[in-house]
């Protein structure tokens, strides 16, 4: 099984940035797709950035492409969010989760088999 813990959140006020981190312990590390969401209050679970077990590939959700950026380092068990330009709506729990599944990066929570317990992000203004 993989364990994950996040951190990194807080306030901050917007235009500003926040990098968020997820340390995994476990499986293999390097064999595995990781990935951010995030969720409001009242609203879904929403897809913000994936990352394969290599590093090479990415993907990200419309809302934070060009702001967000999901990277990995592999020696270390630990994948990152760095969020810059924030902005009021993207406060929420941030969560880091991981599949051991094959195939592309998806963009759907149903599949990931892993979670964090989350991180809190507030963007005031």
């Amino acid at each position: 099984q993989v364990q994950l813990v996040e951190s990194g959140g807080g306030a901050v006020q917007a235009g500003g940035s926040l990098t968020l981190s997820c340390a995994t312990s476990g499986r293999t590390f390097s064999g595995n797709t990781m990935a951010w969401f995030r969720q409001a209050p009242g609203k879904e679970r929403e897809f913000v950035g994936g990352i394969n077990g290599g590093g090479w590939s990415t993907a990200y959700g419309d809302s934070v492409k060009g702001r967000f950026t999901i990277s990995r380092d592999n020696a270390k068990n630990t994948v990152y969010l760095q969020m810059n330009t924030l902005k009021r709506e993207d406060t929420a729990l941030y969560y880091c989760t991981a599949t051991f599944k094959y195939g592309s990066i998806s963009r759907r929570y149903e599949d990931y088999d892993y979670w964090g317990q989350g991180t809190q992000v507030t963007v005031s203004s």
